[in-house]
């Protein structure tokens, strides 16, 4: 009987040691925080890091006989801050991919600002290059208009006709109207020229000179009323007997009846007209506005 009631106080000693290792290890974690350090804010939550306990109940570090109840406790703490960490670099995360879209959004902006200011460069240097051509294009034809003024005034003899008359006589032949009619026709349509009719008599004195006159203007008729050439275009002079030139002189001796000579003089208002009237070149149609 003894034995039995010491078998039954050594097991009622035996199941009371790890209960009261137990409570020491509850009182150990309830002792007062005062003697904790301050927590620290440098981590990455803002928190104090988790300190490992000096000292876990009467078993030390490792408990034996520890509850869930025991297990939740310490285990918790860690499982509170993973959780605060996962959603912290979630947050990093995603603001790195925002930092990230925005970089991409205004590399993508400045490129297509530096492609549209390229484009504009190449438009003006396309402008300036059409804009020179053109300068150059009217310097030329302004040094061709002063070339052209400043010869207004100075005829050169282009072409030249002579008609013969028989004594007495100032109706022009057939021969004498084709040729006047190859000159005319030469001339119809165009500019800046003149005709020049003198008209030569043999003879002497007042009557060689009339009837010099007449011959002329026998052709300055024809061409008018013929050909519509204007009559401020031609210049008509009776020259009588009197000689051109050393050789007219000795022909004239030989000719007994009359002659007109018709002498085509031209300056250069024919070719200022061309130039000034000629179609715009490519560079003046790309600075027309469309």
């Amino acid at each position: 009987m003894k034995s039995r009631i010491l078998i039954a106080l050594l097991l009622a000693a035996l199941l009371a040691i790890p209960a009261l290792a137990q409570t020491s290890s509850t009182q150990d974690q309830s002792a007062p925080a005062a003697t904790q350090p301050t927590p620290s804010t440098d981590t990455a939550t803002g928190k104090a890091p988790l300190a490992p306990p000096s000292r876990e109940g009467f078993w030390g570090r490792i408990n034996p006989f520890a509850h869930k109840s025991y297990v939740k406790r310490q285990t918790e703490p860690i499982r509170d801050r993973v959780n605060e960490l996962d959603d912290l670099t979630a947050t990093n995360s995603k603001a790195i991919k925002d930092a990230d879209s925005r970089a991409q959004s205004g590399i993508k902006l400045a490129s297509d600002k530096a492609s549209e200011a390229d484009q504009h460069a190449i438009d003006a240097g396309n402008k300036a290059s059409a804009a020179q051509q053109t300068a150059q294009q009217a310097n030329t034809r302004i040094q061709t208009v002063e070339t052209v003024v400043s010869n207004i005034d100075q005829y050169k003899a282009s072409n030249q006709t002579e008609i013969r008359f028989r004594p007495g006589q100032t109706v022009l032949s057939k021969n004498a109207k084709d040729a006047l009619d190859e000159m005319a026709t030469s001339v119809k349509g165009q500019k800046g020229y003149i005709i020049e009719v003198q008209g030569f008599s043999s003879g002497k004195g007042q009557t060689a000179i009339q009837n010099s006159q007449k011959m002329a203007e026998s052709v300055v008729r024809y061409l008018v009323l013929n050909h519509e050439i204007p009559v401020y275009r031609i210049y008509l002079v009776g020259m009588g007997n009197a000689p051109v030139g050393t050789e007219e002189a000795a022909k004239s001796k030989h000719i007994s009846g009359g002659r007109v000579e018709i002498s085509l003089l031209k300056n250069d208002l024919e070719q200022l007209s061309s130039n000034t009237g000629a179609p715009a070149t490519s560079a003046d149609q790309q600075q027309q506005p469309k």
